[in-house]
Order: C-alpha cells, then structure tokens, then sequence
C-alpha cells in the first residue's frame, strides 16, 4: 500500500512568480525572504509575493544565508565566491573565496553557527566523490574543515545544540551527520539514511529532531525522524506546483509554514504544515569580525 503525502498537492500555493530558476533561498530577520536565481540575481520577497530584483552577478546563485543584520551571504558558483550583500543589495564584498593555497571549486550551501562559524559544501564533480566542507572563522579565515563527505556534499544545517552538521549527500544520496567537536575541528561521520535513487539537495530542522529533505529529483520533500523513518511530505507528479524543489525555509509567525524554491520553474511554492521549524543561527556582525 503506497502511503499518501502528509500535506495534499492541493494545498500547495506558488507565488512570487518571475524567478530565473530559483535554488537557494533565506529568510532574513528582517522578515524578507531572499532567493537566488541562475543569472546571479538576487531576489528580495515579502510574504505577499512581491519580488523586487535588488542585485546581480552575472553568475549562478546557490545557497543563501544572514547574519543577524540581514546582511546575505550569497553563494555564486559562478564566479566561485561568496558575496556578502548589504539587505537592500546595494553594498556587496567578497566573504571568501576560499584558502590561501586553494580556491573554492564547486561551492553549494553555507550554514552559520552561533559563534560566526560558516560551514560550506564544496560539492565537487557529479559522482566523481572529490567533494569536501570548509569553515570561515570569524574574521574572514578559510581551511577545509572535513574531507569526510566526499559524495557531492550539498545543502547543510547546524543542529540546535551546535553538536552536529546535517548535510545531504546528493550521489549516492543520504543524509549524514558530521560531530562539531567542542574545539571547532570535524569528528565523525555518520549515514542517517539513505535515499536510493533520489538526489537530495536541501536539509532543514523542525523540532523535535525531524529532518526535512527537498529533492532535486524526485520532485518531493520527504521527512525524517529515528522512530517514523522517512516520510514524504508533499510531492507533485506533474513537477510543475513543485518542479526540482531544491531547499527549504520555514516560515511564519508559528514557523510552521515551508517555502521551497524550484530550479524548473519560476516560482515558489508555499504550504503549511504540522511541523514547527527550528531557526537557524544569526550570528551578529560582531561575532563574524565584520563591519555593518
């Protein structure tokens, strides 16, 4: 017996239409939401809908995260650099473009902690396991931190208590976690679960230790806790309400809301849900040893 999606295709809602294949995506303390698209831009998006363009690279915009300002850090695979965007887009400066000795190749996803800490997925060439994560400390300082996640490493997640880094692992796909040691450094990695022939490409945190996963194929979300296992969420055979999912916010004056951007359309897609999602760290510009 094939198990329903906990939330219907029907009450799947797509909005801020326009978008140039969106892939990463935020949600600042500001309230906006930012988006990337495949050109370079940068989107700001209120709760509306309404979208305004408010930068752009030329390059190709993957993941997205702020600071407590609502300063973004924009990932562009492109030009292989992390930008640090002022919120209206109108100040942008290098963030990192990796070490002294080796430069960013496939740079993915970027998640803080609340010390300043910037973990980010270099995921590598597709299915050749040459992938690996860095860390910028704050002040700038850029070094492999793991080279235990070789399998195209992908979206990531700060646990709440700090201990572990989620990470999708895109092929062959699984979820890991990764022990954030008490002195900074990687410990271990350990397989969550595995997903077969799915290609998994955002992870985020609701309470309660579930995981939710967006799928670049197939087109669903699915969740994940160690008693229930893996669970799909929403999923649309169409791919056209949800069309390459790639990663997931929550949002909401109950963070129960989820809004995934999707790179083979030109929309997001919004819908709430049971879950009540945990946020992700902030960390002050003071923490980050930058200015505002």
């Amino acid at each position: 017996m094939i198990t329903p999606p906990l939330i219907p295709l029907e009450q799947l809602e797509t909005f801020a239409h326009g978008l140039d294949h969106a892939e990463g995506i935020c949600l600042a303390p500001n309230g906006l939401l930012y988006v990337g698209g495949e050109a370079g831009q940068l989107y700001r998006i209120d709760s509306h809908g309404d979208m305004e363009e408010i930068a752009s690279t030329g390059g190709f915009m993957l993941g997205l995260a702020a600071d407590a300002e609502s300063f973004i850090y924009a990932i562009d695979v492109g030009n292989k650099v992390v930008w640090r965007f002022s919120p209206d887009g109108k100040r942008r400066e290098e963030f990192t473009r990796g070490s002294t000795d080796r430069s960013l190749y496939v740079p993915n996803w970027g998640a803080f902690d609340s010390r300043g800490n910037y973990y980010l997925t270099d995921s590598g060439d597709w299915d050749k396991a040459n992938g690996f994560i860095w860390i910028v400390r704050p002040g700038g300082q850029t070094e492999i931190w793991t080279d235990e996640s070789v399998n195209f490493p992908n979206g990531c997640a700060v646990s709440p208590d700090e201990s572990r880094l989620y990470v999708a692992e895109t092929i062959p796909s699984a979820i890991v976690e990764i022990t954030i040691n008490d002195d900074g450094s990687a410990g271990r990695r350990r397989v969550l679960f595995e997903m077969g022939l799915s290609c998994p490409d955002g992870v985020a945190i609701a309470e309660n230790g579930v995981l939710v996963v967006s799928c670049y194929r197939p087109d669903t979300i699915y969740v994940w806790d160690a008693e229930s296992g893996l669970r799909v969420l929403a999923e649309d055979p169409r791919g056209t309400i949800l069309a390459a999912p790639t990663n997931v916010v929550f949002t909401g004056d109950e963070s129960d809301t989820i809004v995934v951007p999707n790179l083979g359309r030109w929309h997001l897609t919004r819908f709430q849900t049971p879950l009540r999602g945990v946020s992700p760290f902030y960390p002050t510009p003071e923490k980050l040893g930058m200015s505002k």
